[in-house]
């Protein structure tokens, strides 16, 4: 069994309230839940409007699966025009 966790942090554009990030947020992870059946959520910068930190767990049974499945994410995230991506960390285990 392999497991992969992701921590993608994200500028978001556009934001002036909470309320505008969550949105937004909610919009990206429940697109990202349902296309690549993979846990995700918000982990950190919860109250800053123009930021968050995405993170993404899934469980495989070999590590090119993970890194495609990664680097699959990542590439749907980076296509979305209303946030940018600041940092990724990677682990696989």
């Amino acid at each position: 069994m392999v497991v992969g966790a992701c921590e993608i942090e994200c500028i978001i554009f556009e934001c002036n309230s909470l309320k505008e990030k969550r949105h937004v947020i909610k919009s990206i992870i429940q697109r990202l839940q349902s296309r690549f059946n993979i846990s995700i959520a918000e982990v950190g910068e919860n109250d800053k409007w123009q930021r968050s930190i995405i993170g993404v767990s899934m469980v495989s049974n070999s590590n090119k699966h993970i890194d495609s499945i990664i680097s699959s994410v990542i590439n749907f995230i980076d296509n979305d025009e209303r946030v940018e991506i600041i940092n990724i960390n990677t682990d696989i285990y």
